[in-house]
């Protein structure tokens, strides 16, 4: 089934759909959310992408990061993606949004105007494999040290949002 992204302005005004892959070839604009889940320690949950992952496989990233439907809510968007890729629900909450570009290799381009929520989860998973290699929780220490040590490990667009998540709070 072809995948479709909100291609929109600045102002988050719709400006039409396109088929994921091809914008992110043509580096378009379009609407996404990045979820950031913490366990009862400030643990944060990083997730690996799975191995046929069209871009980034295998790399490391927050809980979940998408695109919401034409019809849906950046944060009926993110509620969908936490069940289809991990499988569970969470209680979010928006904390900014961001526009960014970043190369992530092999001529594709995240352009998102970005909304980034927040969420706690201590449960069980059910990883869809197709889209989820692994997770596991991290402290912020070591996630900056990991960062910096072995910056290859992570997506593009993970190191972006991280950073200014980190500027919001």
């Amino acid at each position: 089934m072809e995948e479709f992204v909100v291609l929109v302005n600045s102002q988050d005004e719709v400006l039409g759909l396109m088929e994921k892959q091809q914008a992110h070839i043509n580096g378009l604009l379009h609407r996404a959310f990045s979820v950031f889940l913490f366990n009862s320690k400030g643990e944060m949950l990083l997730q690996k992408r799975a191995s046929e992952k069209y871009h980034s496989p295998l790399k490391w990233t927050n809980a979940v990061c998408s695109h919401p439907r034409i019809e849906e809510t950046y944060i009926e968007g993110a509620k969908r993606r936490l069940q289809e890729e991990l499988g569970i629900e969470a209680e979010l909450s928006e904390k900014f949004n961001f526009i960014y570009k970043a190369d992530v290799g092999n001529g594709l381009w995240e352009h998102e105007l970005d909304h980034v929520f927040v969420g706690t989860f201590e449960d069980e998973f059910q990883l869809n494999k197709k889209e989820v290699e692994e997770v596991r929780y991290v402290s912020m220490q070591d996630l900056n040290r990991e960062m910096t040590e072995h910056p290859e490990h992570f997506t593009e667009w993970f190191k972006i949002i991280l950073e200014e998540y980190k500027h919001n709070f």
